[in-house]
């Protein structure tokens, strides 16, 4: 499975528990937490949304130009962040991603905590 994984930018460069991206690859790698279910998972990107997310779904676009992907994870900080993210709401942006890219959206990285 080809993974594209998207993070939210601040609240990975703020800390918050979050040390960057080693979480989210470290369970694709290892096929825990929401990659368990794959047989393989080959993570091709990993962006991060910024403050106010007006272009991540022009990113996403460049990465299915130029490395096509067959899924794309919204990281467990964008999933599970509190308070959630005051620019968009997620499940939305889950739909956008899905009708404008053909694949599926899945909500979280890992289970780590």
């Amino acid at each position: 499975m080809r993974v594209l994984i998207v993070a939210c930018g601040s609240y990975a460069s703020q800390g918050y528990g979050c040390p960057g991206e080693w979480k989210c690859l470290t369970s694709a790698a290892k096929k825990e937490g929401e990659f368990a279910s794959y047989d393989s998972a080959q993570v091709v990107g990993f962006l991060e949304c910024e403050c106010a997310g007006r272009q991540v779904i022009p990113n996403i676009a460049y990465v299915k130009k130029n490395s096509d992907f067959d899924v794309v994870h919204l990281s467990t900080c964008m999933a599970n962040a509190w308070p959630g993210c005051p620019y968009m709401n997620l499940d939305e942006l889950a739909q956008k991603i899905e009708a404008k890219f053909g694949v599926k959206v899945v909500k979280g990285t890992h289970n780590y905590g």
